[in-house]
């Protein structure tokens, strides 16, 4: 077996540390986890202001509505490679490196909850109207609808948006290493550098790993809370 795994490393994979394999790995999830549980914050904070703002909605207010959708389209409409660009001499300043894991967070999420926002109105227009009517008849305050009818109802659809943005925010960890954020995105980009193909490779395979587990992960939950 270890003459086999010896031979594997030295005829396959004579490039791969797996060391430094293991670390961007790390780095990788480190970046997806928090800017997932960011993203989803944000992201249902803005899906539900929009949402509650719309026309025939509790907090109907078209100029909060055009203001909010405004800002979502504008950051949904920038490709993410330019939006870390821009981003860089901001987060520079802000924290005194562009360089780093943590650096590249508030980029993630800034590119990634509007998107997700998008996902949840989309969840909570999908409530029917009687329901919400139902509750105001019997005296629900505001925050009682949102907390009591409109994220419970929305569960199945908040937790698939999730998991299509989360998928999402894992490629743009992976062009966020090209700006030396770190991780398996910065790994490949180094094997590209040094025409290493089988660094590459194996970051790729790693990604479309994590892409799986993470997609079956949100299918799993969604199948158990959906109760329709």
């Amino acid at each position: 077996m270890t003459d086999l795994l010896n031979g594997f490393q030295q005829d396959v994979v004579p490039n791969v540390r797996w060391d430094r394999v293991w670390d961007a790995t790390v780095e990788t999830l480190y970046m997806m986890g928090v800017s997932i549980l960011f993203t989803a914050i944000f992201g249902v904070i803005l899906g539900i202001l929009l949402y509650m703002t719309a026309e025939g909605n509790p907090w109907q207010n078209q100029k909060l509505y055009r203001a909010v959708s405004a800002f979502v389209n504008i950051f949904r409409s920038i490709p993410f490679i330019i939006l870390l660009i821009l981003l860089v001499p901001i987060i520079r300043a802000l924290l005194g490196s562009a360089i780093g894991a943590k650096t590249a967070i508030p980029a993630l999420v800034i590119g990634a909850a509007p998107f997700y926002a998008r996902l949840v109105e989309i969840g909570l227009r999908e409530i029917p109207k009687g329901v919400v009517e139902a509750a105001k008849s019997m005296g629900a305050s505001n925050l009682q609808i949102i907390y009591k009818v409109l994220l419970p109802e929305s569960k199945p659809a908040l937790v698939s948006g999730i998991t299509v943005t989360g998928i999402a925010l894992i490629g743009y960890v992976a062009m966020a290493g090209l700006i030396g954020a770190g991780g398996l995105g910065h790994l490949a980009f180094m094997g590209y550098q040094r025409h290493q193909w089988d660094v590459i490779w194996i970051s790729t395979i790693n990604i479309i790993i994590m892409v799986q587990i993470f997609q079956m992960l949100g299918d799993f939950i969604v199948r158990k809370i959906d109760k329709r």
